[in-house]
C-alpha cells in the first residue's frame, strides 16, 4: 500500500446553491465528490432542522471532495465565491489516501 497526502474539502451549503457548486467543482477539475442531505444542525444563525419542510428546497447539504494540495487554492477561490454570500461553511483538512502499490 502507498499513502498519498491530500486535502479534504467539506462544504455545508443551502440546497438552492448545490447545482451551481457541483458544476463549479467539475469545471475546476475535481474528479469526484459526495453529497448528503443534512437533517439538523446549529451554527451562527442558531439551531435549525428539516422538520415541517415540504420537499428539500430549503434544506442544507454537505459536500466533500479530496484533492491534490496543488489544486486547493484555485478550488477554494471558486467555491468561496459561491458560498460566501449564502449560509454555508467551508473547511479543509489534511488526509492521507491509501492506494494499492502498482507493479
Amino acid at each position: 500500500m502507498q499513502m498519498f497526502a491530500k486535502k479534504r474539502v467539506e462544504i455545508l451549503i443551502e440546497r438552492a446553491l448545490l447545482k451551481r457548486l457541483t458544476d463549479e467543482l467539475v469545471r475546476t477539475g475535481v474528479s469526484g465528490f459526495s453529497v448528503v442531505p443534512l437533517a439538523a444542525g446549529r451554527g451562527q444563525a442558531g439551531q435549525w432542522d428539516s422538520d415541517g419542510q415540504i420537499g428539500d428546497a430549503a434544506g442544507m447539504y454537505a459536500l466533500w471532495c479530496i484533492v491534490d494540495p496543488g489544486r486547493l487554492d484555485g478550488l477554494l477561490e471558486a467555491v468561496f465565491a459561491i458560498v460566501s454570500r449564502q449560509v454555508g461553511l467551508v473547511s479543509v483538512s489534511d488526509v492521507e489516501v491509501v492506494r494499492p502499490e502498482r507493479f
